[in-house]
């Protein structure tokens, strides 16, 4: 009684007259004057008026207003809100008018259904985590069993296959045995994660188990091994989807996954004829909450596209020739009907049809061929060059210094030179390389047209992806005035450049850096990903992508080929681009899918007296002095881990002889601790403010600077 009592005032207070010339219903004022309360209390203001507009009147932005709506639900007197109900209705008076007139759902809704037990099975209620320490003693103690042991497998295997490489008598002879010994190790890199899970695990059924239980350990083992097989780097080829095949997973043909976040639950994966699967998807086929694993079905059916910067929850299925937009999700219980587009977090029917490439005729006997090719260049040229350098630093750094010589110091100088040699010598002939060889292979590809995938035109646009999105070097550079300079030398369009010395962070990505443009004075946000190539399940095609002037882009955008937005917008994190209806100009953009909020609002306007004159060129002259010092400090931190690891190896092959196999285990079980110890205290460390004003992140990378 007292909810419809509450939604009738409501709907009296919105079909009714205005608020002088009737009363608003009691119930509506009292929720108004408790979120004018809360709103006041997060934003720190004396009072917040129930008819003053929450941006223009007060100031607010959309991190207080986020702030603002968990308050909100932590009520509960209060019905929940979202973003998009606070930009609808920005006062407390009309926010409280639309939050009591919407009609709740029942109780049994609000949680989708879970995914379907085996049949015979009554669903168990979810086990509650275990407490005290004795399980997470017990687990911890496994693993780093499991871990020692897969050490010392390594040094075993990789010890004998080197003897017996050295042992060769002329160099054709050590190459073939190099190629013998790869094809040996890389069959049993692939075929352990498949072995461990039918051993360890079986089938994977839906069902509920606690974390650090026995089931557990052996559900985390089965997933490290498969997340750690270098089958994971073939994503995209047509190898990954036998690899699924092999763990279990009902793959059909003609099946493309260019996702690298493999699966874990591979028996409870479907994925029907012709399917593609874009990069940066989620499906791992289940999810932890509460101290539980839960795992479930996901089912892709025939022809389904899925987009990127997605996520398929436990108990999804997308149907036949459906499609499921970029930066969307599907919650657990959601099924996307045939042939449907659906679009959003949580997803629901688009308003629009995506972006289709026609097929190409890419059968069996292609991808087969493009397969084996695949194995040969690994095997014939990247396994042998591994060797070659492993024999360069043993035979002739090692025995030509301290283990002839009996000299510790003539060895660390010998490493310290080959390791400032080889780590600085790579950072320029990278950038070298990236300046002209990809440009090259660019001619080969061109922009508008339908190419099949896994020939020659496929491998040169996948070579020069894979050459291009060099993450070490965004690093490098990113959040300096280097970036721009950088992204410039290895193709993009960004003429001309309003430097701002922070115009992108220190993670950006594409498809190709020749097809991808963004406008003067926009500054990018960490996570952008230029998607200049669509794809079917058989074909793909580059198009030109092209982001506005004067845009500020949030951190893991997505921005596809043909996005609808101009000049002067904001894009919020994690948006959702559109790709349909008019250009938008001059307006922020929030959610999945997106609705517009305002572009700026009256914190930005603190900043105008630092955007010109010889206050910025003072401030921008000095940040590039500051950054100059971190990216120094980031360069010699590499080369030093470079060469601790390098002499950490070097003396474990010097003990070789005396302990064995022993020897590399420990050099291999003693390498993740030393990152871990070597890394994670100096970022660990504190806000420093710098002799300009600018705040730095002083963590011996290129820092995260505040105009």
């Amino acid at each position: 009684m007292k909810g419809q009592q509450l939604q009738e005032a409501a709907r009296a207070v919105m079909e009714g007259a205005r608020p002088c010339e009737a009363p608003p219903h009691p119930a509506v004022s009292a929720a108004a004057e408790r979120l004018a309360a809360l709103l006041a209390d997060v934003a720190h203001l004396d009072e917040v008026p129930l008819d003053s507009n929450f941006f223009d009147d007060l100031g607010a932005d959309s991190l207080v207003m986020a702030h603002f709506c968990a308050r909100v639900r932590n009520r509960p007197d209060l019905p929940p809100v979202s973003m998009r109900d606070v930009y609808r209705h920005p006062t407390a008076r009309s926010l409280a008018v639309a939050l009591l007139d919407s009609t709740p759902p029942p109780p049994e809704s609000e949680m989708p259904a879970p995914p379907d037990l085996p049949r015979g099975q009554a669903e168990a209620p979810a086990p509650a985590p275990p407490t005290g320490r004795p399980h997470r003693v017990l687990c911890g103690a496994l693993q780093l069993l499991a871990f020692l042991g897969y050490a010392f497998l390594v040094a075993a295997v990789t010890a004998q296959g080197y003897e017996w490489i050295s042992a060769s008598t002329h160099p054709l002879d050590a190459y073939l045995r190099s190629v013998v010994f790869g094809a040996a190790l890389l069959l049993v890199l692939c075929v352990l994660p498949v072995i461990a899970k039918w051993l360890l695990f079986g089938r994977f059924t839906p069902r509920r188990f606690r974390v650090w239980s026995l089931t557990y350990f052996r559900f985390w083992l089965v997933k490290t091994l498969i997340r750690s097989s270098p089958l994971i780097l073939f994503a995209g080829s047509p190898l990954y989807p036998l690899f699924l095949r092999a763990l279990g997973a009902r793959i059909g043909r003609g099946v493309t996954i260019l996702s690298r976040s493999a699966p874990v639950c591979t028996d409870l994966l479907t994925v029907g004829d012709g399917t593609l699967v874009r990069k940066d998807a989620l499906m791992s086929c289940y999810n932890a909450a509460g101290g539980v694993i839960q795992t479930g079905p996901v089912t892709l059916g025939r022809g389904a596209v899925v987009g990127e910067v997605t996520v398929l929850d436990i108990g999804t299925r997308l149907g036949d020739a459906s499609r499921l937009g970029h930066a969307s999700s599907l919650h657990t219980g959601q099924a996307v009907p045939d042939g449907e587009h659906w679009q959003g977090s949580p997803a629901q029917p688009a308003d629009h049809d995506f972006q289709e490439v026609e097929p190409a005729r890419c059968g069996t006997a292609r991808r087969a061929v493009h397969g084996t090719l695949l194995v040969l260049t690994v095997l014939l040229v990247y396994v042998p060059l591994a060797v070659g350098c492993l024999d360069v630093l043993l035979s002739r750094v090692l025995e030509g210094s301290a283990v002839v010589k009996g000299g510790a110091t003539v060895l660390l100088a010998d490493l310290l030179v080959v390791t400032a040699v080889v780590f600085f010598g790579g950072v320029i002939a990278a950038l070298v390389v990236l300046a002209t060889v990809p440009r090259l292979l660019g001619a080969l590809v061109r922009p508008g047209r339908t190419y099949p995938l896994f020939g020659f035109h496929h491998s040169v646009h996948r070579t020069i992806v894979l050459m291009t999105n060099r993450k070490f070097l965004t690093r490098l550079f990113g959040d300096s005035s280097c970036i721009v300079h950088y992204l410039r030398w290895i193709g993009y369009r960004l003429t001309p450049v309003e430097q701002t010395g922070s115009n992108f962070g220190t993670a950006v990505k594409h498809e190709s850096p020749y097809l991808s443009r963004v406008g003067t004075g926009t500054m990018v946000a960490d996570g952008l990903s230029l998607m200049n190539a669509e794809y079917s399940s058989t074909s793909f095609r580059l198009s030109p992508t092209a982001i506005g002037a004067h845009n500020f882009v949030g951190n893991r955008v997505a921005y596809p080929a043909g996005g609808r937005t101009g000049d002067n917008c904001l894009l919020a994190t994690k948006v959702a681009v559109p790709v349909s209806g008019p250009i938008r100009h001059d307006v922020g953009l929030l959610g999945s899918p997106c609705f517009e909020i305002p572009r700026s609002v009256a914190r930005d306007s603190t900043f105008d007296e630092l955007t010109d004159g010889t206050g910025l060129r003072r401030r921008l002259a000095a940040k590039n002095r500051h950054n100059a010092v971190t990216m120094t400090c980031h360069l010699l931190t590499g080369w030093l881990f470079f060469f601790c690891v390098t002499l950490l190896f070097a003396f474990a092959a010097s003990r070789y002889p005396a302990w064995g196999t022993v020897a590399l285990a420990l050099a291999n079980a003693a390498l993740l601790p030393f990152t871990f110890l070597y890394y994670v205290p100096p970022r660990a460390g504190r806000h420093r403010r710098a002799p300009t004003g600018a705040v730095v992140l002083l963590d011996l990378r290129p820092p995260l600077l505040a105009p």
